[in-house]
């Protein structure tokens, strides 16, 4: 009798248990169902957004009207530079949203222009091959003040800025700029504002040679870069600074994702020209989306170039699950009909979307046609 009742206690058990994983693995079933259909929806809709910088003394009630502006012109979402002030993004945030905008905080990461905790360290900043430090001396221009990304402290400072951002209250993203070295080589069509001609990587603006990047690939490869007769055939040293960049966006993938945020960034046009150009090897990256800045202006391209570099990228994370949007460079449009071009080429080419620097060079006539497009787009 008692083997009897241990055996109905026993197949009782089992039944509640099996009831238990059945209705489990229905509810996981039915919340991975409801997943793939937010995915479906999200990836079938293009959007639009832009970079804007915000600016402290403008009022709640002008932003509003800016923001509403932008929507009322099809635009879906703002890259706001803050100058890494989480407060005042807290401040723009609730502004943007009430007009159905999301927002993403945008920062320039290794490239910290004006930092004044980072000026309080001269040792924090990139050494070129020549031996001349971005603090005191800038390559090109005078906000290029650039914070070597494997010396401890200099990255640790750049993840504490990062993570300030992420903990602001209903931003869609941390969005990484400058994520990257000093241009070794600047777009072609830059070249003669600077009177340059760069058919080599000369050493004014190669980066970074600091004690701290020699001591550690010496670590690791038993050679010193300054002592290389030809660092740009110098495979390992090249990847070195290429893994410095990856490192310091994983780490900022890691805390952006703690405090449940993407993490998205503004990048050179594709993988291999990002590389070439700027040690920034983005398709190796753990990142959400990126914005290729796909300037045909600046190389001296025509417009399809947006759909030849938009394909090239796409086509390099197509199963990385790296999303794509398309960055334009609005001065470089002459009719809103050439605007309307580089946003099909990007769609038929695979980007998710397109967002246009900048906000203040959205006339009226172009946010016009940016509706009419995104309607034809989505319909």
């Amino acid at each position: 009798m008692k083997t009897l009742k241990l055996f109905l206690i026993f197949a009782i058990l089992c039944n509640t248990l099996a009831c238990n994983q059945t209705e489990k693995k229905q509810s996981e079933i039915t919340d991975a169902n409801s997943e793939l259909a937010t995915k479906s929806v999200t990836e079938s809709s293009f959007e639009f957004g832009t970079w804007i910088t915000s600016n402290k003394n403008k009022s709640d009630v002008d932003y509003a009207k800016e923001f509403k502006r932008y929507k009322a012109g099809g635009i879906d979402e703002l890259l706001i530079n803050t100058g890494t002030d989480p407060k005042e993004l807290e401040r723009l945030v609730p502004i943007a949203k009430a007009e159905g905008l999301k927002v993403h905080a945008w920062i320039m990461a290794v490239n910290r222009p004006g930092d004044k905790e980072a000026l309080k360290h001269p040792e924090w900043y990139q050494v070129s091959r020549d031996g001349k430090s971005c603090f005191d001396t800038r390559p090109y221009v005078g906000y290029y003040q650039w914070l070597c990304p494997t010396r401890e402290a200099s990255r640790n400072h750049i993840l504490a800025l990062v993570e300030g951002l992420a903990k602001v209250e209903g931003i869609a993203s941390v969005h990484l700029d400058y994520i990257r070295f000093p241009d070794i080589f600047l777009p072609i069509g830059l070249l003669p504002k600077y009177n340059l001609v760069q058919d080599e990587e000369l050493p004014e603006y190669d980066f970074c040679y600091c004690d701290v990047c020699v001591s550690e690939f010496e670590k690791i490869h038993h050679k010193n870069p300054r002592e290389s007769k030809n660092t740009a055939i110098d495979m390992e040293w090249k990847n070195f600074r290429l893994n410095a960049i990856r490192t310091l966006v994983n780490d900022a993938y890691k805390i952006v994702h703690d405090n449940n945020k993407l993490l998205t960034a503004a990048v050179f046009p594709y993988p291999e020209m990002a590389d070439h150009m700027v040690r920034q090897r983005w398709d190796k990256w753990d990142i959400d989306e990126v914005y290729p800045m796909i300037y045909h202006g600046f190389y001296n391209e025509e417009i399809d170039w947006i759909g030849y570099a938009t394909k090239q990228g796409v086509t390099d994370v197509r199963n990385e699950g790296i999303v794509i949007n398309t960055g334009i460079y609005m001065p470089d449009f002459k009719s809103v009909d050439e605007l309307k071009q580089a946003i099909m080429y990007a769609k038929n080419n695979g980007a998710k979307g397109v967002t246009f620097f900048d906000g203040p060079t959205l006339t009226d006539a172009y946010l016009n046609t940016i509706k009419e497009t995104k309607a034809l787009i989505n319909k």
